[in-house]
């Protein structure tokens, strides 16, 4: 079975780009996105048999911030032991610190370009 990966991003490009990313990875990688956190938590609730491998938020949208749409997706039982990767294009440590106490895997910094983004995202899906 395909490893599935989902994407919470109000910015369709980022959303794009990282698809692209899993793509080189592996072709076989399905994405699916979220527009922001409370659609994802919208899909989420609706849609009992999605449990994707690996759930990635970015941390400045509208609605619902990264952190927010972390801490209710790790209420959802059956997604508590999906690993959760919050990223944004800095993040002081104070917010690293915050959103690994709420429960994400890791924090990740945004990278610049197609070749960096394959390479952080290889280590993670590999």
């Amino acid at each position: 079975m395909p490893q599935q990966c989902f994407f919470i991003d109000d910015d369709e490009d980022d959303r794009d780009f990282f698809c692209t990313a899993m793509t080189e990875i592996d072709d076989s990688i399905e994405c699916f996105f979220a527009k922001d956190g409370v659609d994802a938590i919208d899909q989420l609730t609706k849609n009992a048999y999605m449990v994707p491998n690996h759930i990635f938020i970015d941390m400045n949208m509208p609605l619902m911030d990264g952190k927010q749409c972390l801490q209710t997706i790790k209420k959802i039982e059956r997604l508590k032991e999906v690993p959760v990767y919050i990223y944004s294009t800095s993040g002081s440590p104070k917010l690293v610190e915050e959103v690994l106490a709420s429960g994400a895997k890791d924090f990740l910094i945004k990278p610049s370009n197609m070749a960096e983004l394959v390479a952080m995202l290889r280590q993670i899906v590999n």
